[in-house]
C-alpha cells in the first residue's frame, strides 16, 4: 500500500488576515470588468429600453459568428438553455437522457424539467473524465432518446466520435457546453447546445446563456419558448412590425435582458484572448507541478484541445482533502472540487437508487480545481504550486 499523503498544520490565519499582511488573495475565478462594461451599461439605461431589444439581436449575432453558426439565441441561464434544447428537440416523458455525473447538477435537472429520465454514464477514466462512450453503449435502452455530453472543464469531448454513437443509434446528441465557448467545433457536431455566461464563467455576463442548434426549425422554437411562446416580441410591436401575437406553444420566461446582452457583447471580443491566456496558464501550472509534486495527476494531456475553463488536478490516493484545501487558504488561496458526482446527492439517490459509477466516483474524491483566470500570472502560479507542495511538506 503507498503510504498515504496528509498536509501538515499550518499557521492559523485568515483571508481578511492575510489581506491586512498585503497579500493578494488568489481567487479560484474572477470576471474581469472595466470601463467598457460600465459605458455599455450606462447606455442601455440612457435608451430606456431594458430587455429583449437590439443589444440582444446583436449579441446573439456576434456569438454566431464566433462559433461558425447561423444563428443563436440568447437566454437566462445555460440551465434554461439545457432546457429549451430537450424540449426543442421533442425529449419528453418516457424518454431516457445518457447523461455524466461529474458535472454541474443542473445537466441532469434540465432532464427531469423536460419530464424525461436521466440515466448516469461513468467516465472513462480518472486521467480522461469524460463521459464514456463504451459505459454509454451498455445504458442505452429502447427508451433512450438523447445524450448530453459535457466538455469537463474545458476539455472538448471527442465529438465525432459521439457524433458517429448518436446517428448509429438513432438518437440526439445535446452540448452541456457551459465550460467550453468559443473552442474548436464546439456547437457545430451536436444537434443543440447550450453555454453559459455565469460569473464564474470564461466570459460572463453574471447570469445568462446562450443556444445553437443544427436545424433552424429547432432554434426558431427555441426562441419562441424562452419568451412565453409568443409569436412575436415587444420590440416588434413597438415597431409596428406586429400589432398583436399568437401563443403557440407552452414556453417559459427564459429571456436575457438588454443589460446583459450590453455586457456580453464586450465580453465576448476579448473571450478568444481569455481563452488563450488561460491556456497559457495551465500549460505553467503542468510544468511546475510537474517538477514540484510529481505525485499529483493532472487529467488529460497538454495537448488536449481546451478553453481551460478549469485547472483541476487529482490528488494522491488518502490525502486528506479538506486539511490541503485549508491550508491553501490560510495561504490566501481559493481551491474548490469539480463536481461532488451528482448521482450521489440525496435527491438523485433516492430518484436512481444503487447506482455506482466507480470511475466517476474515485475522480470526484480526489478531484481539487486551481484557481485558474486570466488575471494571474506566472508568479501567482507559483505561488499556488509552493503553497501546495508546503500542505505536503513533512
Amino acid at each position: 500500500m503507498p503510504k498515504a499523503f496528509s498536509p501538515k498544520n499550518t499557521r492559523a490565519s485568515s483571508l481578511a488576515a492575510d489581506m491586512q499582511e498585503g497579500k493578494r488573495v488568489l481567487s479560484l475565478s474572477e470576471p474581469i470588468l472595466g470601463e467598457a462594461e460600465k459605458q455599455a451599461l450606462c447606455a442601455v439605461i440612457d435608451s430606456n429600453w431594458l430587455t429583449m431589444g437590439d443589444r440582444v439581436i446583436q449579441f446573439e449575432r456576434a456569438f454566431a459568428d464566433l462559433h461558425g453558426a447561423f444563428d443563436a439565441v440568447a437566454v437566462s441561464s445555460c440551465t434554461a438553455g439545457l432546457h429549451l434544447c430537450l424540449q426543442a428537440l421533442g425529449v419528453g416523458p418516457g424518454d431516457e437522457v445518457l447523461v455524466p455525473s461529474l458535472t454541474f447538477v443542473a445537466t441532469a435537472n434540465a432532464v427531469l424539467y423536460a419530464g424525461a429520465s436521466p440515466v448516469f454514464v461513468d467516465i472513462e477514466s480518472e486521467r480522461l473524465p469524460h463521459i464514456s462512450l463504451e459505459e454509454a453503449a451498455t445504458r442505452c435502452t429502447p427508451r433512450t432518446k438523447a445524450a448530453i455530453v459535457m466538455h469537463y472543464g474545458g476539455y472538448l469531448v471527442d465529438m465525432p466520435a459521439w457524433r458517429s454513437f448518436a446517428d448509429k443509434r438513432g438518437i440526439l446528441l445535446i452540448e452541456d457546453a457551459a465550460h467550453a465557448p468559443a473552442t474548436g467545433e464546439v456547437g457545430r457536431l451536436s444537434d443543440a447546445s447550450a453555454f453559459s455566461f455565469f460569473t464564474n464563467k470564461n466570459m460572463s455576463t453574471a447570469e445568462g446563456g446562450m443556444v445553437l442548434a443544427r436545424e433552424k426549425s429547432v432554434l426558431d422554437l427555441v426562441r419562441r419558448m424562452r419568451s412565453h411562446g409568443m409569436t412575436t416580441g415587444t420590440l416588434d410591436r413597438h415597431r409596428g412590425h406586429a400589432y398583436s401575437y399568437d401563443v403557440t406553444t407552452l414556453g417559459y420566461n427564459y429571456r436575457m435582458d438588454e443589460l446583459r446582452a450590453a455586457v456580453g457583447a464586450i465580453q465576448l471580443k476579448r473571450l478568444p484572448e481569455w481563452n488563450g491566456r488561460r491556456r497559457e496558464l495551465s500549460k505553467d501550472y503542468r510544468k511546475k507541478l510537474a517538477a514540484a509534486l510529481p505525485e499529483i495527476e493532472i487529467p488529460f494531456t497538454g495537448e488536449h484541445q481546451t478553453a481551460s475553463h478549469l485547472m483541476p488536478v487529482l490528488l494522491p490516493a488518502g490525502t486528506n482533502r479538506a486539511k490541503v484545501m485549508t491550508a491553501l487558504r490560510e495561504a490566501g488561496i481559493q481551491t474548490s472540487i469539480h463536481y461532488p458526482p451528482v448521482h450521489l446527492f440525496s435527491y438523485y439517490r433516492n430518484l436512481i437508487p444503487a447506482e455506482s459509477l466507480p470511475n466517476t466516483e474515485a475522480f470526484c474524491s480526489r478531484e481539487l480545481s486551481l484557481p485558474l483566470h486570466p488575471s494571474l500570472d506566472e508568479d501567482d502560479v507559483t505561488r499556488v504550486v509552493t503553497a501546495l507542495k508546503d500542505a505536503f511538506s513533512s
